[in-house]
Parts: C-alpha cells; structure tokens; sequence
C-alpha cells in the first residue's frame, strides 16, 4: 500500500508514525506507536531506572548530564538540521533554540546540588529545643508532554530539571517532531550509559492520555488551553500534579521615549520569529501616540523585508499544522471586515503552507486578532494615549504568559505592572534564555514553572525533618507539662510578642 504523505499532518502506517516536512512532505524518519500497554511499561522501567538515578547521587547525576550537554553541543549542526526537515524550522532559528536548550542543561546540573541541598533552618521560641533542616528529593518519574513548536527547547526545559533533580523521564514528543524527539532520548541515554533514564513513547492524543494516566508523579503538559484542561482531568483522577504551559497573547508595549528602531526590530523578531510560532511571540503592540506612526512605519518596512519559504536563507519558514492556517486567516479576515487596516500582508499574505507578515492596524479590541491566539507571522499594533491606558489595554486577556516594554524612564515601573509570568524590558523573549528564571504563566497561560531555582524545586517535593537536641525549657509539646510550665509559657509569649 502506498503511504500519501500530507505536508504537516501526522501520518500513520503500520503501527508507526511517519514524520514528514510541514512544506513538501518530504518524510524524515519513523517511529513506533506505543499502545496503553507500552505506556504502563515505559513508566514502570522508569520507576526501576529511578532508584539508581537517584542512588549515584548528583555530583554523578551532574557528570551524565554535562556529558550530554557536551553531545548536543558538538552535534548541534546535525540537530538544527533535523529540526528544519521535521517542523520547517530556518536552521539558524533552530540553532539559537538548540543553543538556549544546551544553556538550560548546563545550569540544571551544575546548581541541583546547591539549590536542592540539605540546609538548616532557623528555630523558634516554643521549638528552641529542636533543630530543623529542609531537603527536596526526587518525585519519581516525571512525565512530560512536549510540543512541536520548540521541539528541543520545550521539553528540555522539564526534562533536564526532573533529570537534574534526580527523577527518571517519560516523555512523549509531539505526533509533528517525533523524530527529533527520539533524537534527544538516544543522545541521552548514550551520555548515560543507562536506559529508561529518560524515554520516548510515541503517538496521537490517546499515548498522552495514556501517559496522564500511567501513575507518573508529575505531569508536565506544553499546548493549547484547550487541551491542557483535558491533561488536567485526566491527571486529576489520580491526583496526579501538573505543570502547565498553556499558549500566550503576549503584548509589547512602546513608551513614548523608547528608541523606535529597536523597539522596531525587536518587534519584527519577537512577532515573526519561527513563523510566528511561539507561545511567548509578540502578537499586540500598544504604542504611545507621539511615536506611533513611525514606529508602524518602522515595523513595516522590516517585516516587509523577511524572505518566506523553505531555502537555506529564507527567515519565515512554513506554518508546521494545517489547522493553524485557518486560524490565522480567519484572524486576519476578521480584523480588516471591522476596520482594521493591513500597512503590510493582509488577506493575501495566507498562501499554504506558508504565511507572509502581516501587520494590522486600527483593530477594534474584540477582534479575534487581539483576543485570541493567532500563532502565526501577525502582529497588532495599536495607538495608546497614556502609559495606564497602555497597561490596562496589554493586561485585557485571560493569558498572562510573557510580555515587554520599551522605553528609557519607566521601563522597570510598566513591566511591574504587566499581568504576567515574565517580561523583557528593551527586548523581547530573553526571558526564555535565562537559565537563572523561571519559566511560566499565569491565568490560561497556565501554572508551575520551569527553568532556574523554580524549576528545580519544581520536580522535587520538600522534605521537613526536626530532632531534639536538649531538654524543653518550655514543654509545649507533652502531656506532662505542669501548670507552673504553663504559666511560664505565657509571662515568655507575653513578653517576647505582647509588644509593638
């Protein structure tokens, strides 16, 4: 039988996903589909593979995972190869994303062992005869549910902090990028020397169900609200805990001293970047009234000069999901039928599979172009009168992903003010660089973090230990307190809290 390969769409065949290239269809490799069965498998090797993970310690743990940041780094070219041929990615845009998820494996293992150390803490009056410390152990295993968007970034972002936390992984890629996904897992378990330390389970939305429902000890989901909720009903049978990344409208704000070719460029990048594919990618744009018109001018002639298509030098590669297409132009139709203006692209600029930049203006609010996400090469831009109204106008969404700001006196004081996770302030998307950050949301942007200190602690669970070390001064805790110890206990509260 012969296989019709749809450009962008997840074909099946004889038990396995064939992966091809969103723009010519071009297959890319084969991966088999796992059952509920194999899921159940994965997990349970998982759990086996968790004990010793855990039991080489970090300082072990740290060796593994710098040994495999040391793969990607020297492999990286080969990498934003595949990464072009599965999702249409521009090489040089894959590279950068290669580049920050190294960034991130890097940090994990170096810092798990200070971050998520023993450490002692501080006693208090009616406790002064014990001492206290805190530590943070490992979940278990952690599943993680990848997107096809960032097909490295995203799931290295879970996936080396639950590794560095001394967690085992499952991970299922995205039915778009399940080769690169199997990629990362065989790099991985080459740097270990071990397997089920971190594992692939391939398939459609029924392998991630499975997955949710597999016993894992958390969760970690990167897709649309929509079926975030589902990971989170699934997941709540069993109580299972989740983090969530849940899509962004994410807003830019220009202050009226902002440098407008930066602000311009930035722009252009943070909107039109991977095609516009990114859940933190600037999609609205409320600029102050003295330099609105130039910076529209500004944005336009730079957008206007991206190249579009497939080729080693092109900048806007295609849209990897068919359905998306429709969203966009729907979007962009929406916008120009209540009076919004296109000062570049417009109605003509969706010519599947790719999607040519477009910038809109004068768009009512209530459009779907500046209330839902576009995910596409579009972007807003809107003419504010004040800095408040400005905030309101980029804080009037159910998101609350990420967010920036340009401009000199008052960038700091704004980007406060932003109803969101993250913000760049004279730049855009930097956040996601920063190993030392968190990465996450708020609203239906979703909850939990990745990245930095957070992120760690993410996928560890706390762990509170006491022990005496005197006699009690002040028995509190016993039934052979007496009522002379009593009458002790408040003349001491009394005196040490009884004041101003």
């Amino acid at each position: 039988m012969t296989v019709v390969r749809i450009p962008g769409r997840p074909v099946v065949d004889d038990g396995h996903l064939l992966s091809s290239h969103p723009a010519t269809g071009a297959q890319v490799g084969r991966v088999p589909i796992a059952d509920r069965d194999q899921v159940a498998a994965a997990v349970a090797a998982a759990r086996t593979a968790a004990d010793w993970w855990v039991g080489i310690g970090h300082a072990q743990r740290r060796r593994r995972l710098l040994r495999w940041r040391s793969l990607l780094a020297t492999r990286i070219t080969e990498l934003a190869d595949l990464v072009n041929r599965e999702c249409g990615k521009p090489v040089a845009e894959a590279i950068v994303e290669i580049a920050a998820a190294i960034e991130h494996i890097d940090w994990a293992a170096q810092h798990a062992r200070r971050v998520l150390g023993v450490r002692r803490t501080r006693t208090r009056l009616i406790t002064a005869e014990f001492s206290g410390h805190l530590e943070y152990q490992p979940l278990g295993v952690v599943g993680v549910i990848g997107a096809w968007n960032y097909p490295v970034l995203i799931p290295i972002g879970p996936i080396a902090y639950a590794l560095a936390a001394g967690n085992t992984v499952v991970f299922k890629p995205s039915e778009y990028t399940p080769v690169t996904g199997q990629w990362l897992v065989d790099t991985l378990t080459e740097a270990v020397g071990a397997e089920s330390v971190l594992t692939a389970v391939h398939g459609l939305g029924d392998v991630g169900d499975a997955l949710c429902r597999s016993g894992v000890d958390k969760l970690s989901f990167t897709g649309s609200p929509r079926t975030g909720r589902l990971v989170m009903a699934a997941c709540a049978e069993t109580l299972t805990p989740v983090v969530i990344e849940a899509g962004g409208k994410d807003a830019m704000i220009v202050d009226d001293d902002a440098d407008i070719d930066a602000a311009a460029e930035a722009c252009v990048w943070g909107a039109m970047t991977n095609a516009g594919q990114s859940c933190i990618g600037i999609e609205r744009v409320y600029a102050l009234a003295p330099v609105y018109d130039a910076f529209v001018t500004a944005v336009a002639d730079r957008a206007g000069r991206l190249t579009v298509g497939s080729g080693p030098e092109d900048q806007v590669g295609p849209i990897a999901m068919p359905g998306q297409l429709d969203v966009i132009r729907r979007h962009i139709d929406d916008a120009l039928a209540a009076g919004g203006r296109a000062v570049l692209g417009g109605a003509a600029a969706v010519q599947p599979p790719y999607v040519h930049p477009t910038v809109l203006v004068d768009v009512p609010p209530d459009c779907t172009a500046v209330r839902e996400e576009t995910f596409g090469p579009t972007v807003t831009i809107h003419r504010v009168e004040t800095i408040d109204e400005a905030i309101a106008a980029a804080n009037d969404t159910r998101y609350g992903l990420g967010g920036a700001v340009f401009g000199k006196r008052r960038g700091i004081a704004v980007a406060r003010r932003i109803r969101s996770g993250m913000v760049s302030i004279n730049s855009v998307l930097t956040f996601v660089g920063f190993s030392e950050l968190p990465f996450g949301g708020i609203g239906e942007s979703g909850f939990g973090r990745v990245h930095g200190e957070d992120g760690l602690r993410e996928f560890s669970r706390s762990k509170a230990i006491t022990r005496r070390r005197a006699p009690s001064v002040l028995p509190t805790m016993t039934f052979e307190r007496t009522p002379t110890d009593m009458a002790r206990i408040v003349k001491v509260i009394k005196l040490r809290y009884g004041r101003d």
